[in-house]
This record gives C-alpha cells, sequence and structure tokens, in this order.
C-alpha cells in the first residue's frame, strides 16, 4: 500500500459552538506537498512556505501521538465562521492546541484562534509555533520556535520546555 496522504478530523468533544465538518488533508510529506503546489507570478513565497511548515509540523504530531503513551490523537479545530486551530492533539495526558505561523514576530493576531480555543477549552495547553527565536509566555499561550519545539518533542511528553 502506498500512502500519499492522510486526512486530519474535526475535533468535536465537547463542542460549544458550530464546527467544520470536512477533515483536511496532508501529503504524507512536505516534499510532495512542494512539487505538487502549483507556483505561479502571482504565488507569494509565504503562500507555499507557511502550509509546507505546518505540514512539517503535521508529521511531528502525528509521529509523536503515534509513538506516546496514552492513546493520543490528532485533529484540528474550526468554527463555522473559520477560526482555526491547525492541530488538537487529545488523549491521556491532555488536551493540546498548536497553531503554526510562518513568521519571525509573534503578531496579537496571531494569538486569536487559540484564545477562542480557550474559551471553550480552557484546561487545554496551547502552543504557537513560529520562525523566530524567542521563547514567549502571552495570554496564557506559549509561543516558541517551532524547531525548538519540535526538538523537544519525545514520546514522554508534549511541554513547553
Amino acid at each position: 500500500m502506498l500512502l500519499l496522504g492522510w486526512r486530519l478530523p474535526v475535533f468535536t468533544r465537547r463542542a460549544k459552538r458550530e464546527l467544520a465538518s470536512h477533515p483536511k488533508f496532508y501529503f504524507f510529506d512536505t516534499g510532495v506537498f512542494r512539487a505538487n503546489r502549483p507556483k505561479g507570478p502571482l504565488d507569494e513565497l509565504s503562500e507555499i512556505e507557511g502550509p509546507a511548515l505546518e505540514g512539517l509540523v503535521a508529521q511531528h504530531l502525528r509521529a509523536w501521538c503515534d509513538y506516546s503513551q496514552g492513546g493520543h490523537a490528532l485533529y484540528y479545530w474550526q468554527t463555522r465562521s473559520q477560526v482555526e486551530v491547525d492541530f488538537v492533539i487529545y488523549g491521556e495526558s491532555g488536551l493540546y492546541a498548536v497553531e503554526v505561523k510562518h513568521t519571525q514576530k509573534v503578531r496579537p493576531e496571531d494569538l486569536s484562534a487559540l484564545k477562542s480555543f480557550a474559551q471553550d477549552y480552557p484546561e487545554s495547553q496551547r502552543f504557537l509555533l513560529y520562525r523566530g527565536r524567542e521563547t514567549l509566555l502571552r495570554d496564557g499561550i506559549h509561543c516558541m520556535p517551532c524547531e525548538t519545539f519540535l526538538r523537544a518533542l519525545n514520546p514522554d511528553s508534549l511541554s513547553a520546555r
């Protein structure tokens, strides 16, 4: 069997809002995404780099869910009004929300989806992964370089080290 892609379902447990109903699709590898993504003179580099970074994080989180203890599953969260959190991990160790941004600085608007998620799930741990260098805590959200987060990811924990 050849795995070219996979679907990410919507997190709907104890939903307080109307949510999207369709899963997201990810290629099994960001290189396949880049090779298949049409490019032209009207496309900006960020339109390719952002989804590629999100796909890379998706690969790592999917592997973490498979190899960690506690029966974790990977989802995404999106309201009907298009407020979206890229990844939600749910399992015995907790509820985690992860947003990925291809930006060098954390801006207030980058935190808005995670804040909305926190209104519905205040018990969650929230992470913003970005391309900058600083590890920050803003409004209860752990903001950290994507590379730092991925290097710290191990089967025993998902934490903001």
